[in-house]
């Protein structure tokens, strides 16, 4: 396994690393594509693939009242993710698990939002996974993907040789998968720099 791949599923040392550089490396970019989610303060929020959890973080600065729920599979990116949130897992606002989006842990219609930060490229069935998160989400809630690659640009195809099991989504094919899934208002939303951010609607 080369290095770049810890970016699909850390493990070991070198998975620590890395998931440490993408708590850091990846917070512009959530920044920036938090901006088009308002979740109410109360909110139940899951984020799947959540990495090192520094999103989780965020999430619950936009819940105050809520809870956020975080899974992965990498069981490196879950014990990082238990740590950052570990005051808000001691408050009970918080669980931090060891899960695929293939098969997610809950009951149907538990959230008012699911979040998926730079982890949809490594989905193996992007088909099946949605229609995962559309079954955990209430009516009404908000599928919310946050990618820095948006399928556009040359650079994208450099990840995709790096990293293999790698696939980048335009905002287009992601739109079609939404909406066969039974989502609608799929919005896109992109920056310069190429970051692609799209929400969508049960």
């Amino acid at each position: 396994m080369t290095f770049f791949e810890n970016t699909r599923k850390p493990v070991g040392f070198s998975g620590k690393i890395m998931v440490a550089m993408m708590n850091f490396g990846h917070s512009a970019m959530a920044v920036w594509g938090l901006h088009f989610l308002q979740p109410a303060p109360d909110a139940m929020v899951l984020d799947c693939g959540c990495g090192g959890g520094a999103n989780i973080k965020k999430l619950l600065k936009l819940c105050p009242k809520g809870k956020v729920q975080g899974i992965d599979y990498s069981a490196v990116s879950v014990e990082k993710a238990r740590k950052v949130n570990a005051g808000a897992i001691a408050a009970g606002q918080c669980t931090v698990q060891q899960a695929s989006v293939a098969e997610l842990p809950f009951e149907a219609e538990q959230f008012d939002v699911v979040t998926a930060f730079e982890t949809v490229y490594f989905w193996p069935e992007l088909a099946q996974n949605f229609r995962e998160v559309y079954r955990v989400l209430k009516p009404g809630g908000i599928f919310f993907i946050c990618n820095e690659a948006n399928g556009e640009t040359a650079k994208d195809d450099k990840w995709t040789r790096i990293i293999n099991g790698m696939t980048i989504y335009t905002d287009a094919d992601l739109k079609v998968y939404l909406e066969q899934t039974g989502f609608g208002r799929v919005q896109s939303h992109k920056n310069k720099k190429g970051w692609l951010c799209v929400t969508a609607q049960k």
